[in-house]
């Protein structure tokens, strides 16, 4: 099962949705509190539709951002080497995302 990591960096807090392969499928942006990194992420977990996904493709690397229904970027995939890598990360998040574990590295 994907499990969301919350962890520190540059003094923001930061998620990552992690595949069960170990693969970070779904990062964050940065926040300056942890209760809003928190948010983030049960944003994420309230929008788990297929239309909140919109990939892309740009310098030959394939993508997508995950859309709140107000058109906030929630998250961001990592970079792919083909859209059907992308597609199976977007599956991963659709499937997995709405009942994953919050794991505090902070």
């Amino acid at each position: 099962m994907a499990t969301f990591q919350i962890f520190q960096s540059s003094g923001q807090y930061w998620y990552h949705l992690r595949a069960d392969n170990g693969e970070i499928v779904q990062s964050g942006e940065g926040y300056t509190a942890k209760a809003s990194c928190e948010n983030g992420i049960q944003a994420v977990q309230a929008n788990c539709q297929p239309h909140r996904f919109q990939s892309f493709l740009e310098s030959g690397q394939y993508g997508f951002n995950h859309v709140a229904a107000n058109g906030e970027i929630i998250g961001r995939s990592e970079k792919y080497t083909t859209a059907q890598s992308r597609d199976h990360g977007i599956q991963v998040v659709l499937q997995e995302a709405p009942e994953a574990p919050t794991q505090d590295l902070s």
